[in-house]
């Protein structure tokens, strides 16, 4: 079975968050970043905007500081010149929050004893290391391999020119290739050249041919095009087969216009491209349903989704639970920013935090006492008195639920 070999851009400076977002659009496994003292701050502006997981090291001292960068968003620490001062950190980090969100870096040309130093890691909790020489992995080959078997551990490898990326793969045997590259390059690029080389890359391949498919008259596949996090209709186009291979090439929707008879990549000319997350064909074959991050909007008329005029439309209760959270913390947060005079949610915002943290403990004890009445009738008040409070206490914290949700996720 071939090596699946992960991908992973390394920003260091600039603007950090667009730097990542854009690797995020471009087919990044992952995405790294690391500063001479990595801020918590810093590293939730990124993760909150990005659905790949985000490694981040730099100027990370103790476990606390292990800590706060993950409890910041980021899925993996990396640890570097703490670990010459203090080994025990790796044991303490892997103990408290599990091997796998712990790197540890060697530079391969200054550690005196790698193959020792890697075992000695994988015995204390690392779960990957991350190996530095600034002056190539030429004489290295042999050194790396004997540092994977004897450690066990996975085995990323660092370089700073893109181009070189198949060349160090077939020399280091790397199971991860860091990018720390100061120009932005082409990832998916960049894997079709690693996969070409026979090395196993994550790229969009579909499981069935176009040939497969149901076309219509014209000998199109219709598309139905939908926001993957709402799940909301933004738009109905066509695919030729041309179209379909290269939305699968390069990950950005591609149809056929069929008013210009030409291939049309969204956003070519506005900028607002559509980023593939998921292509599903349906039972017969002949509608692709493709779920995609829409950057900007969809139609050329300035709206998000093409279908916002009502033909018939009745009244109905919208039960969507996230959809219902998100609209009770927006109406708090626009209460915070525009106030509004006899307002509860207003009063618990001027009264400050310790105020918002008693009510949040109020409500929860009244949770406690209700549960324990027959009766479940009581309990659903309570709990919705809870939310309410809790969804304050978010809005006073600068806390939304996308990460809240993003953490339940990871966890499950």
């Amino acid at each position: 079975m071939e090596r699946q070999i992960k991908i992973i851009p390394c920003i260091y400076g600039g603007k950090p968050a667009e730097a990542a977002k854009a690797y995020d659009h471009s087919g990044a496994d992952a995405v790294g970043y690391y500063d001479e003292k990595i801020t918590a701050e810093t590293v939730k502006e990124i993760a909150k905007d990005i659905d790949i997981p985000l490694y981040a090291g730099g100027g990370i001292e103790d476990l606390e500081d292990v800590k706060k960068i993950l409890y910041a968003g980021a899925d993996k620490v990396c640890l570097g010149k703490t670990v010459l001062v203090d080994k025990e950190i790796v044991k303490k980090a892997g103990d408290r929050f599990g091997k796998d969100q712990i790197i540890v870096s060697m530079d391969l040309e200054r550690q005196e004893d790698p193959v020792s130093f890697a075992k000695e890691m994988a015995r204390l909790g690392a779960g990957q290391l991350l190996l530095l020489a600034d002056k190539g992995y030429e004489t290295f080959a042999s050194l790396i391999k004997e540092i994977k078997e004897v450690s066990g551990l996975p085995v990323m490898v660092s370089i700073s020119d893109p181009k070189e990326a198949v060349r160090i793969l077939e020399l280091a045997g790397a199971d991860d290739l860091a990018v720390v590259s100061r120009e932005a390059f082409g990832v998916m690029e960049l894997k079709h050249d690693c996969r070409t080389a026979g090395f196993g890359v994550n790229t969009f391949e579909s499981s069935m041919s176009f040939d497969e498919f149901k076309l219509n008259s014209d000998g199109m596949l219709t598309v139905v095009t939908q926001d993957y996090k709402t799940n909301e209709v933004l738009m109905v186009a066509y695919m030729t087969k041309e179209a379909f291979e290269k939305t699968v090439e390069t990950g950005i929707m591609t149809y056929y216009s069929r008013s210009r008879k030409e291939l049309w990549t969204k956003g070519d000319t506005s900028g607002h491209y559509q980023y593939v997350k998921s292509l599903t064909i349906d039972c017969d074959k002949d509608t692709l349903l493709a779920k995609v991050e829409q950057v900007g909007n969809a139609c050329h008329t300035g709206s998000y989704s093409c279908f916002f005029t009502d033909l018939v439309k009745k009244e109905y209760k919208d039960d969507n639970p996230m959809e219902v959270f998100q609209s009770v913390y927006d109406v708090i947060m626009d209460r915070k920013k525009h106030p509004k005079e006899g307002s509860y949610t207003n009063y618990l915002f001027e009264k400050g935090i310790d105020k918002i943290l008693k009510k949040v403990g109020e409500e929860a004890t009244e949770i406690v006492i209700a549960a324990k009445n027959p009766d479940v009738e009581e309990m659903k008040y309570e709990i919705s008195d809870f939310l309410y409070h809790l969804m304050v206490l978010m809005a006073e914290r600068g806390m939304t639920w996308d990460e809240v949700t993003r953490e339940l996720i990871e966890r499950k």
